[in-house]
């Protein structure tokens, strides 16, 4: 209690007065990043949408090259604000500043003060350069060094002769990543990055497939290389239509931006640059445009880390069949390791599309077909059956996108070789200068299959879902904005712990006032209901019954900036699930402060939590290192602390030190397995170097 009582003392007076007449900072990345996700799950790619925003923040797009598709694919813009940009560049000929966007309709203040950190105008160069002299005079070039460790030590680094020797980790504690990368927007991009997760060991063994570093990616990609638009070698994904079929870039899905983000963007071949070593191409992607129309094919080869298991026929024949996929990228045991590329993906994919002049419609077909050296037989139980197993897949699709007055109209209907079908139509629209409105209608077949697919859906792939969703904004003044949205889903087939089909839905509502742009407030409310087997019977019962799980979500957030130097940031969450007639309870306190001064910048927190069960557990957006991610998860009763130091050691070098620490008063050991730590605490830390070349 007495921590409790210091904590909400450091809350209330951690808010001094302020000042009206100084200049506000610039764009804090991590800040938007965590009021674009407010609603932190596990099911979500947090870490290869915050490269892509990372990104996004540091190519801004160009204002008198940037089409609509990628104005849209940014989240930020209504279709009336894309439109109105448009009809200027189109009848008033190319902008000469950044300042005319604040003579455009539709575009406030507050647009601007969001959009602006993405955007550039680009000076023309009277005399064009050869690819190697701008490849040499390119600013936007670094090279980037990270090192993280745990410092307690875990079970799989023990030498204790009793653990399974093919459980052990085969490598040190230290989690190693060293990314090259030189870029610039609309022309060339350029990198690699080499990764070796704690556990895994720096060896180079070609009969495993180890070169060094356990994963190394590489990307070269080339742009509007006359009538080709798009050149990628290497690792590269691809986005067209709602991601049916391909499916890379933003996805936010469900979140606080309860409106644009249901539609997704076409924004074609983009190089892979995240260290997740899953859902990307390899090999070459072309796009070449002709007039208004585009195509693009892709070829991949790629291996994949799987279980495999042994089958004899009735004659004795032996063939090999795999079981189950690992999408991990761990290879720190001899049992992980065992996974390692055993088998080999090829794809080959197309994309037509066909883009009006007056830029107001556009239409394609995507193709994608998809190849495995091993048939994939899943070890059958009662949710899997109409998932895909087999040798190979072909799935197909067609996408609209259709602008009229304030509307946005969104749609694409895609088939697999299953005889499964996928469907996602939806419109935003501007229903007046105050009010946005969307609707998402979505249809997945329970024996859809498509490997790359990432379009909107409540569980984390398009199959076995039927569901609508609408989201509202308003925004009555310039300081008040109010998000709500209502998603009604059911699962027409059985679901992992779900033995049945079921239904469900989910609400969120949320207020934020921001009468300056050094005070930020909000209040959240969201709630949850699903359908869940009954824990009683979920191991032994043949005939599952299914009861409701509730969670109820409640988050407040206050975020000040006292000066050019200091700000603070108060944050207060609470939720509580009702399941099978048991009520349990989170809570968590948190109160960030930031210092930046010159060379220096910052970052220290202060938390408590206090969660009944692992389904109260909390996620809270931390600050890291630059090209780290860390949303992470707290259940139980404890408190967490961390540190974050910046300092710009020279012009050309930045170093990042960030040390964390969870401590529980619950327990003795964290953890379970080879990840076992004995003891209440686990300190975390992170170095980054990141050096411009």
């Amino acid at each position: 209690m007495k921590q409790v009582f210091s904590l909400v003392l450091l809350l209330l007076f951690s808010i001094p007065t302020f000042g009206q007449d100084w200049t506000p900072i610039p764009l804090d990345i991590q800040q938007l990043m965590e009021r674009l996700f407010p609603v932190q799950e596990e099911e979500v790619d947090y870490e290869g949408l915050y490269e892509l925003l990372t990104e996004l923040y540091q190519n801004p797009l160009d204002i008198n090259r940037v089409s609509g598709e990628e104005l849209a694919g940014t989240y930020l813009l209504s279709p009336p604000q894309i439109q109105a940009f448009l009809d200027h560049r189109s009848q008033s000929g190319k902008f000469l500043s950044l300042y005319e966007l604040q003579s455009l309709p539709h575009w406030d203040s507050a647009t601007l003060d969001t959009i602006l950190p993405f955007l550039t105008l680009e000076t023309e160069k009277s005399s064009p350069k050869s690819f190697l002299e701008r490849l040499r005079s390119e600013e936007n070039s670094y090279l980037l060094f990270r090192h993280r460790r745990t410092l307690e030590l875990r079970k799989g680094f023990q030498n204790d002769s009793t653990l399974n020797p093919n459980s052990r980790y085969l490598g040190d504690q230290n989690d190693l990543f060293l990314r090259f990368r030189i870029q610039h927007a609309k022309d060339f991009s350029l990198g690699f990055l080499l990764e070796k997760d704690a556990g895994e060991a720096l060896v180079w063994d070609p009969k495993t497939s180890r070169y060094g570093f356990n994963f190394a990616s590489f990307h070269h990609t080339r742009y509007n290389l006359g009538k080709w638009k798009t050149l990628s070698l290497g690792d590269f994904q691809a986005s067209f239509g709602q991601g049916l079929v391909f499916g890379a870039g933003f996805s936010f899905g469900k979140g606080a931006e309860t409106v644009p983000t249901v539609r997704r963007s076409t924004l074609g071949i983009l190089p892979y640059t995240a260290s997740l070593e899953s859902g990307f191409f390899r090999g070459i992607g072309i796009t070449r445009q002709l007039g208004s129309w585009q195509s693009t094919l892709l070829f991949s080869s790629i291996g994949k880390d799987g279980r495999l298991a042994t089958q004899l026929d009735a004659v004795g024949n032996s063939s090999q069949e795999l079981t189950s996929l690992s999408q991990t990228g761990l290879h720190r045991s001899q049992s992980e390791l065992s996974t390692k590329n055993q088998l080999r993906e090829t794809n080959l994919g197309t994309n037509i599309q066909y883009q009006a002049r007056s830029g107001k419609w556009s239409a394609g077909i995507n193709a994608l077909h998809t190849q495995l050296s091993i048939p994939w037989i899943r070890t059958p139980n009662r949710y899997n059956q109409f998932e895909f197993s087999g040798r190979s897949n072909t799935v197909g699709s067609a996408y609209f996108n259709v602008s009229w007055k304030n509307f946005s109209f969104f749609g694409e209907s895609a088939r697999s070789s299953s005889q499964g079908q996928g469907t996602v139509v939806g419109f935003v629209s501007s229903l007046s200068k105050t009010v946005d409105f969307s609707l998402l209608w979505r249809h997945y077949d329970r024996h859809f299959h498509s490997f790359y697919a990432t379009a909107f859906a409540e569980g984390t792939r398009p199959i076995n879902e039927q569901g609508t969703y609408l989201g509202i904004q308003i925004k009555p003044s310039s300081k008040v904005k109010i998000n709500a949205y209502v998603d009604f889903f059911r699962f027409p087939w059985l679901k992992f712990r779900v033995y049945a089909p079921s239904q469900g839905q989910e609400w969120l509502v949320r207020l934020s006032y921001q009468p300056e742009k050094i005070l930020h407030a909000s209040i959240q409310m969201k709630q949850e209901r699903k359908m869940r087997n009954a824990a009683t019977e979920e191991a032994t019962a043949p005939n599952y019954t299914l009861v409701p799980i509730l969670k109820n979500q409640v988050q407040a957030n206050l975020e000040l900036g006292v000066s050019p130097e200091f700000s603070f940031q108060s944050r207060i969450f609470w939720n509580q699930v009702i399941l099978d007639q048991a009520n349990t309870q989170g809570w968590m306190l948190l109160q960030d402060i930031s210092f930046k001064r010159e060379k220096w910048k910052l970052t220290a927190r202060m938390a408590l939590f206090d969660t009944e069960t692992f389904d109260n557990r909390l996620y809270a957006y931390e600050h890291n290192a630059l090209g780290a991610f860390a949303i992470p998860a707290f259940s139980g009763k404890g408190s967490r602390q961390y540190l974050l130091v910046q300092y710009r050691m020279h012009p050309k070098l930045t170093a990042y030190l960030r040390i964390a620490q969870t401590r529980y008063v619950d327990r003795e050991v964290i953890s379970s397995g080879m990840q076992e730590i004995m003891g209440p605490k686990q300190t975390d830390t992170v170095l980054v170097l990141r050096y411009a070349l």
